[in-house]
């Protein structure tokens, strides 16, 4: 009978329309002065709350795994870089250096004569590389060690030596992100890449 007069008081009103919309409204009568109320019931309030809530446990987990998945990405791009300036050096005979810079966190890769090659993909551009410029902001070198030095160079048999002419004992570049931390590994005589945790 309650419906019936709060249905026959909406079409006197000529909006019987807004009442099957929006289903989650329900509508009180005062009995003083006979006006209509809108409000959302406590058990739809809770599973607004309970959605929100299980959005914020899945939203949480994926931004902290932000920083492990751009440091793992920094890592490879090293690991294909250190590869792709040993490839040239043992292609074309000379030496390639991949020199590292902490401060800006970035690297390039360098000839012979110390010029930073052009970028095989991207025409136009030199060889630098920047975490900052990759989306990779959240990765930090923290070290470098080529023995002492911030640059690793390859001769043409694809050996690694410490920036200078001497080989290589120790080759190493740690990242960090999010309280994790990477290594590159630079083996002695192969030359041999990889990255541990």
């Amino acid at each position: 009978m309650y419906q019936d007069g709060v249905k026959n008081r909406l079409r006197m009103q000529g909006s019987v329309e807004p009442l099957t919309r929006l289903r989650c409204l329900y509508l009180v009568q005062n009995k003083e002065n006979g006006s209509l109320r809108k409000g959302f019931t406590l058990i739809e309030l809770l599973i607004v709350i309970v959605i929100i809530a299980i959005a914020a446990m899945t939203a949480i987990p994926m931004m902290s795994s932000a920083g492990s998945v751009q440091i793992k990405s920094a890592a490879n791009m090293i690991a294909a870089d250190l590869e792709y300036a040993k490839s040239m050096a043992i292609a074309r005979g000379q030496y390639f250096s991949v020199v590292f810079d902490k401060n800006t966190d970035s690297y390039s890769i360098k000839d012979q004569a110390g010029n930073v090659i052009a970028h095989p993909v991207k025409k136009g551009f030199n060889y630098v590389v920047g975490f900052r410029d990759k989306g990779l902001d959240k990765v930090d070198i923290a070290d470098v060690d080529f023995d002492g030095t911030d640059k690793v160079k390859f001769d043409y048999l694809g050996s690694p030596y410490n920036g200078d002419n001497n080989p290589l004992n120790r080759g190493v570049i740690r990242l960090q992100a999010a309280g994790i931390t990477v290594t590159v590994n630079v083996e002695p005589v192969t030359g041999f890449i990889s990255i541990t945790d």
